[in-house]
């Protein structure tokens, strides 16, 4: 595999016929691929053997830098322009330094936390702050699973939570999701077998931008219902800025549960905060493995978050930026409608389009001066996309774009990457 004699995907002999061509124990062999397949080096598929991860145990490199002359939608960042100034949270900086043994979080941070979770029907009995959704799903993850463990998840999906997975041990069971979320009967089935745990994002679902309404939810319900041992995640990382309600698969006959709030869209990238409600298990298992590394999340940002919250410009300033990326959304979706080209994107940053060949369109509207994403590191094995984050698109861009990929996807179309 280092080598590059066997890629992603390739079928490994069995232990016995690899044994007998190594002359060593059957033993042998079999904790060596017990030991990748802990790693997320390699994956089993029941009858069809074992094969090579398609995902490495690690997060691969950065993608290459966009170039400078293509209109960059790939990047989901949110628009630098609907994130609100920290100026008023100023005044919270201007006291004494914090020390150690004073607690990890800020009171007036937990108030407010507690405040938005209770509106939204979900239990704030037990709260932690960490540092950003990936590092609350991990967490949460080591607080009770173990490698080998299979983990449902969107398919297509957010890519971080499936290399966080294999870097973890953990095993990929993907869901299909549609427009509404995760498909139920699909979930169902993935339940029937060993799954000990489910993630699942209930608004601005990266890359489809699907979106649970209450219908869905209960159907989803019912099927979780069925697994009260079950862990359940919630990421619901675009909260504020989502463009649909607050929907949530939680309920009290939940023993084993985190729902998570990153402020990185709605407040910006950099300040480092989530917000976790959970099981008062989970929570404390959280913390006390915080508490073994970074100890907490600087109470400087804690306060900074919290003084943005109180702040009453905040509200509006986040209910224009939902507002602002969903009518450029739309806009994207009927401008390719008119094509007769489907998309999906209920609410958040993304605009989710099927296509044929993802290189072949990346390539062409690249020629046009478009960049974005091929839907490859989004999937498990739902079908070929391309994603295009509409953060900054303005609407009087979306009938050039949509004219583009149109051209990009007729069958007649010649170029040198054909």
């Amino acid at each position: 595999m280092r080598g590059g004699r066997l890629g992603a995907g390739a079928s490994l002999p069995t232990v016995r016929a690899l044994a007998k061509a190594l002359g060593v124990s059957p033993a042998t062999v079999a904790a060596a691929y017990r030991t990748l397949r802990h790693r997320g080096v390699l994956s089993s598929h029941g009858r069809r053997g074992t094969r090579v991860g398609h995902r490495p145990p690690l997060l691969a490199p950065p993608p290459a830098p966009i170039p400078g002359h293509l209109r960059n939608l790939a990047d989901g960042t949110p628009d630098p322009a609907l994130l609100p100034r920290p100026r008023a949270a100023d005044a919270r900086l201007s006291g004494r330094p914090q020390l150690y043994g004073e607690g990890a979080h800020d009171p007036e941070l937990l108030r407010l936390t507690a405040r938005e979770f209770a509106a939204d029907g979900i239990a704030a009995d037990a709260l932690a702050v960490v540092s950003g959704a990936m590092d609350s799903i991990e967490r949460v993850f080591q607080a009770h699973l173990r490698p080998g463990d299979r983990v449902a998840v969107e398919d297509p999906g957010y890519p971080a939570v499936l290399d966080l997975l294999g870097a973890l041990g953990l095993v990929a069971e993907p869901v299909a999701v549609d427009d509404h979320g995760l498909v139920p009967d699909d979930l169902a089935r993935a339940l029937a077998g060993p799954v000990a745990a489910l993630v699942v994002t209930p608004r601005a679902q990266n890359p489809t931008g699907a979106a649970l309404e209450e219908g869905r939810a209960r159907a989803l319900r019912r099927v979780i219902d069925t697994r009260p041992e079950l862990l359940l995640v919630e990421d619901d990382h675009a909260a504020w800025i989502a463009g649909t309600p607050p929907v949530t698969l939680w309920n009290r006959s939940r023993t084993r549960w985190a729902v998570i709030r990153s402020v990185s869209k709605s407040l910006g990238p950099d300040l480092r905060v989530a917000l976790m409600a959970g099981d008062a298990t989970t929570i404390a298992r959280v913390e006390g493995r915080q508490l073994l590394g970074p100890g907490w999340v600087s109470r400087i940002l804690q306060r900074l978050v919290a003084g943005l919250w109180a702040d009453p410009k905040t509200a509006p300033l986040l209910r224009a930026a939902a507002a602002a990326y969903t009518e450029r959304r739309e806009a994207l979706i009927h401008a390719l409608e008119k094509r007769g080209i489907a998309a999906h994107g209920r609410s958040g940053l993304n605009v989710w389009i099927p296509v044929p060949d993802e290189d072949r369109t990346l390539a062409l509207l690249a020629e046009r001066g478009w960049a974005v994403r091929g839907g490859e590191r989004y999937r498990v094995k739902s079908p070929p996309a391309v994603r295009v984050s509409i953060a900054t698109l303005k609407p009087a861009e979306a009938s050039r774009l949509a004219a583009d990929l149109a051209a990009a996807l007729r069958p007649d179309r010649r170029t040198h990457t054909a």
